[in-house]
């Protein structure tokens, strides 16, 4: 519970400064998203199945948020590793 309460007040001084920047709230939310994705993909060494199961989606459906989010999944690849998709 203190967890929550922690996080909690952790976003809420976020969201105020945004809000006082103008951040448009889909502006939020990409930023959000595409931040979230990245620490997941970090985590997992840029595996694709791994890192949709801790997102909670399918990972067609994350795939495809990189691509609207504009991520390159490569880059979180772990060290010596390559991208699954073969380079033609």
């Amino acid at each position: 519970m203190a967890v929550t309460k922690d996080l909690n007040g952790r976003l809420y001084r976020i969201v105020e400064e945004l809000v006082r920047q103008g951040v448009t709230l889909e502006q939020a939310r990409r930023e959000f998203e595409k931040q979230y994705i990245v620490s997941t993909l970090k985590s997992n060494a840029g595996n694709f199945s791994r890192s949709a199961r801790h997102l909670g989606v399918h990972r067609n459906t994350l795939r495809n948020k990189l691509g609207s989010l504009g991520i390159e999944a490569g880059e979180y690849a772990a060290s010596g590793r390559t991208s699954s998709r073969r380079q033609h």
